[in-house]
């Protein structure tokens, strides 16, 4: 698959590439990040591989990764409409102020002035509301943001980080009044983060929602840095947290990644992007580098192909534990639907239901 094999992004026209260039890492004032000069680079790779999605917060870099797109990309028209740009609103950059982060219509309408400031364009094409803000009303955050909409400022809408009962209830919020519905949905999900299975990832599906996944590594665990041989010693980036999680279960989840990526001579972290993309619901997976040669890696993970036995491995390794009524639901076809046959998805009979019309009252 080629980066330039765009998919649009849920129930919507927007064409995005299958990765997404995520910008938390250009700028260095969080330490983890990239120079000015090589956050360029980056861009400049990503969009002449024909990738022409990138993502963006207010907060990254406190404010730095929108100034260097802005710097390279948005004073550039010609450059700036080839590209689709998200950014995020939520996080107070003025410590102290109530009224600067959050999702109210005061908080909204000043982070969205301020990222098009640094970015240097007139529009967003996808702005994403960063996390939950339960102290805001869902009707006045979708209300502000289809006003953004109505002036020209914002093209599309979207949502991170939020329970799905809460993105249901935006979303249905929006259809009912007439305002500007979401169109996708970032979450983090990967091989050692799949809880998002339960209750997100269905309702996007239902809602039409794209699933742009971030942390696709889980912030480097799936790097291919970590294996069992060195577990013991590992120190992740992120300290005890991350080194917390490197446990039994993500061990066991690196060994068959280990395994599927010597057969098909790929890295661990190309099978890792190529599941994820394989994954039903998703869209375009968020895709971080803070080197150029780090990047051409990963973009590998577009020409890998896993088998339906790669797959299956991967699945079972990963397989997490969902909270009720998952898997009560997953196995309950045969109450409602046993011995039938129903969209290519056939039904055990239920034996403790009637078998024939004589056995029922």
């Amino acid at each position: 698959m080629p980066l330039n094999d765009f998919v649009t992004l849920g129930h919507s026209g927007l064409r995005v590439s299958p990765f997404c260039l995520g910008g938390m890492t250009f700028g260095e004032e969080w330490g983890i990040g990239s120079s000015v000069e090589t956050s360029q680079q980056i861009i400049d790779r990503f969009l002449d591989r024909d990738g022409n999605f990138i993502d963006t917060s207010n907060v990254y870099t406190r404010g730095h990764s929108e100034k260097i797109i802005g710097d390279h990309i948005g004073r550039h028209p010609a450059r700036r409409d080839r590209v689709v740009i998200a950014t995020k609103f939520f996080a107070n950059l003025y410590q102290g102020d109530p009224n600067d982060g959050g999702a109210s219509r005061k908080a909204i309408t000043a982070a969205c002035e301020h990222s098009l400031r640094r970015l240097q364009t007139d529009y967003i094409d996808l702005y994403w509301l960063h996390c939950w803000d339960r102290f805001t009303p869902v009707e006045e955050t979708m209300r502000t943001l289809d006003d953004l909409v109505t002036a020209g400022k914002v093209r599309y809408l979207g949502f991170s980080d939020t329970p799905a009962w809460k993105v249901a209830e935006a979303h249905v919020t929006a259809c009912l009044r007439g305002w500007t519905r979401l169109i996708a949905l970032q979450i983090e999900y990967s091989l050692l983060e799949r809880t998002v299975e339960g209750e997100l990832i269905p309702m996007a599906r239902e809602l039409g929602l794209g699933v742009t996944p971030f942390a696709p590594l889980k912030a480097g665990l799936l790097s291919g840095k970590y294996t069992r041989a060195n577990a013991a010693q590992a120190q992740p980036r992120r300290g005890a947290s991350l080194a917390k999680a490197l446990n039994e279960q993500a061990l066991c989840v690196i060994d068959v990644l280990i395994d599927v990526a010597g057969q098909l001579g790929a890295t661990v972290p190309q099978i890792a992007h190529a599941w994820l993309r394989s994954r039903p619901g998703v869209s375009s997976v968020i895709m971080g580098a803070t080197t150029v040669p780090q990047l051409d890696e990963n973009l590998k993970a577009l020409d890998v192909q896993l088998s339906s036995e790669h797959l299956a491995a991967l699945d079972k390794v990963s397989r997490p534990t969902l909270n009720w009524p998952a898997d009560a639901l997953a196995n309950i076809g045969m109450f409602g639907y046993g011995g039938t046959r129903i969209n290519s998805e056939t039904f055990p009979v239920n034996p403790r239901a009637p078998q024939n019309d004589d056995e029922r009252y």
